[in-house]
């Protein structure tokens, strides 16, 4: 049987309910605390933090840490912390977006599955060839049709475009000669998304607002067909949309105007024969061990109304080799970024059979 409610009288003569205190919990109050500190107490807190021990990873996280605190730590941080191309470290994920040093190289390595064709890319953390390094991103190649993708991601475990963490793809035409890089955000300012129904991150809607639905087409790489089948290395162009060196850094984390940067056009540096080895040669410093048609190295192209671009072309901007049967060295300079560098390197998997 249903309880039958109390007389109004009977209600009224309860004793009133306990009044409610909103209490704020311990850990907010620890956060507010923590976000009323002087921003010069925090810039000093920050570069104390870096300085002791935080020169590179797994250290480095403690920096990581202290901008992960609130908005103010983080624009602490930012002050702080140097971008890539100045202190020659790759800190926050926009990092990976942004140039490396122009007077040494930033030295990577990448690993391969071939039962999910799957590439992971990782930061050196020593002088050796391979160590357990620093993840950085990774790829996953997919069949669209006749053409091959590699979907790049922050997020190893979620390789879609429809992931927060996606970064961009490298899409190959059916011979695996022509490739076109795209980014999940605008190079610059006014900056048009790719058109084309197969450069579009979702099939129909958006998921959000804040996520664009497009792809931004920020580089194109060919290689040479090699019509006579000759034996020989292959031939690469690179025509890419580079970060700036000075604009990049604050308007990846600040709201600032970005221009566009022109090309950048990168061939790569032609090997000689060795007579006594009988096979094609190029020094690269013992970061590569093993002979492979796939092993690189690229510089800026020589402009023929520069005369001082001639220098420039002697520089490798870009070396990709083999170490193991699984493992490959991936070493890049300014104005390349580790997201340009690994796309143009993941261009060199794969067959290519109008090459070869």
């Amino acid at each position: 049987m249903p309880r039958e409610r109390p007389p109004a009288e009977h209600a009224e003569a309860e004793a009133p309910a306990p009044e409610v205190v909103e209490m704020v919990p311990e850990v907010e109050e620890q956060e507010e605390r923590w976000a009323r500190l002087l921003p010069e107490l925090l810039q000093e807190v920050v570069r104390r933090v870096e300085a002791s021990g935080g020169e590179r990873w797994p250290a480095r996280k403690d920096v990581l840490s202290c901008a992960g605190v609130c908005r103010r730590w983080r624009d602490a941080a930012v002050a702080v912390v140097r971008p890539p191309a100045v202190s020659g470290k790759i800190t926050f994920p926009s990092s990976l977006k942004q140039p490396g040093t122009r007077e040494f190289p930033m030295q990577c390595f990448i690993k391969r599955n071939k039962k999910n064709s799957t590439f992971y890319l990782y930061l050196g953390l020593t002088t050796a060839t391979v160590d357990k390094g620093k993840f950085l991103m990774a790829a996953r190649r997919f069949r669209r049709g006749p053409h091959t993708e590699y979907i790049i991601s922050l997020d190893a475990d979620d390789l879609s475009q429809g992931s927060n963490a996606y970064l961009g793809k490298l899409r190959s035409d059916f011979w695996g000669t022509n490739f076109k890089v795209y980014d999940s955000k605008p190079p610059y300012d006014g900056a048009k998304a790719s058109s084309s129904r197969s450069s579009r991150r979702f099939g129909s809607r958006r998921i959000s607002p804040q996520v664009s639905s497009g792809n931004y087409e920020v580089g194109q790489l060919s290689y040479k067909y090699n019509l006579l089948k000759s034996r020989g290395p292959r031939r690469m162009y690179c025509a890419l949309e580079c970060p700036s060196t000075q604009d990049t850094w604050e308007n990846s984390l600040k709201t600032k105007v970005r221009k566009p940067t022109g090309t950048t056009v990168l061939r790569n540096k032609a090997p000689r024969w060795h007579e006594h080895l009988q096979c094609w040669c190029l020094n690269f410093h013992g970061r590569v061990t093993v002979a492979s048609v796939k092993n690189f190295q690229l510089a800026a192209a020589a402009d023929p109304n520069d005369p001082t671009s001639s220098k420039d072309a002697e520089t490798v901007l870009l070396q990709f080799g083999k170490v193991d049967d699984d493992i490959f060295t991936m070493d890049y300079r300014q104005p390349l970024s580790a997201f340009q560098a690994f796309a143009i390197s993941l261009s060199s998997f794969g067959t290519k059979l109008a090459c070869e």
